[in-house]
C-alpha cells in the first residue's frame, strides 16, 4: 500500500504523565524495544516522526544513546534498515515540547489524538474518522501511553480519544507495541477494512 504523500502523521510515546497499577501518576521507564519497534512501525506506515517523550534526563540519555548507535554508530552500517527507521525518532521532554516542534515544522497546530484502553464518550473517535483526519492533510499527532495509561487530564485536553482495541475477550492488556501496530494498520487501511 503506497499512500502517505498527503499525510502529515506523527506518533508519540509518552512516558509522563502516566499511571502505575495503583493509579498513581508516574514517569515510566523507557523500554528500548519500544524505540525499535515503534520506529519500524513508523517507517512502515509512513509517519513523519516518532517522538519519545520523557522528562527524566537519564532516560533521555538512554534513548539518545540507542538512537546514536543505530544512526551513526556501528549499528548504522550493520543494519541500514534499522538506521532508516531509527532516524524517525526524536526525544522530547514533554508533550508540550513535542507539539511545539510539530507546530514549528508544519506552521499549524497538530490535531492531538490520544489512545486509551477505556471507553470515553467525550471526544471519542472511531478508526474510520481517524483515517479521514489523518488523510485530510492536516498535521496529526497520535499519542500512545506507557505503563497503565495516560493521565486523565491529558485525555480530557486532547482533541480526540481513539476508540479502544476490542479483542475477543474482556482481557485488554496489549503491549504498546502491539496496540500501535493494530492502530496504525487500521487508520491506514482502505475504508472497508478499518473498523472491526
Amino acid at each position: 500500500m503506497k499512500t502517505g504523500l498527503h499525510r502529515r502523521l506523527y506518533i508519540g510515546l509518552l512516558h509522563y504523565p502516566v499511571y502505575n497499577k495503583h493509579a498513581q501518576k508516574i514517569a515510566a521507564a523507557i523500554t528500548t524495544v519500544d524505540l525499535h519497534d515503534l520506529a519500524r512501525l513508523g517507517r512502515t506506515y509512513d509517519v513523519k516522526r516518532f517522538f519519545v517523550m520523557t522528562p527524566l534526563e537519564d532516560q533521555q540519555r538512554l534513548a539518545l544513546q540507542v538512537i546514536e548507535h543505530w544512526t551513526g554508530g556501528y549499528g548504522a552500517t550493520y543494519n541500514p534498515h534499522r538506521k532508516e527507521a531509527m532516524e524517525l525518532v526524536r526525544v522530547c521532554a514533554s508533550l508540550e515540547e513535542c507539539l511545539a516542534v510539530i507546530q514549528e515544522a508544519e506552521a499549524e497546530r497538530p490535531l492531538l489524538i490520544v489512545t486509551d484502553a477505556g471507553h470515553w464518550p467525550d471526544h471519542r473517535l472511531d478508526y474510520g474518522r481517524a483515517a479521514e483526519l489523518i488523510g485530510s492533510g492536516r498535521p496529526v499527532l497520535l499519542v500512545f501511553g506507557t505503563a497503565w495509561g495516560l493521565d486523565r487530564t491529558l485525555l480530557r485536553e486532547a482533541d480526540y480519544i481513539l476508540d479502544p482495541i476490542e479483542g475477543l475477550r474482556d482481557y485488554n492488556h496489549l503491549s504498546v507495541r502491539a496496540a500501535a501496530a493494530i492502530i496504525l494498520d487500521r487508520v491506514s487501511a482502505p475504508p472497508g477494512l478499518r473498523d472491526p
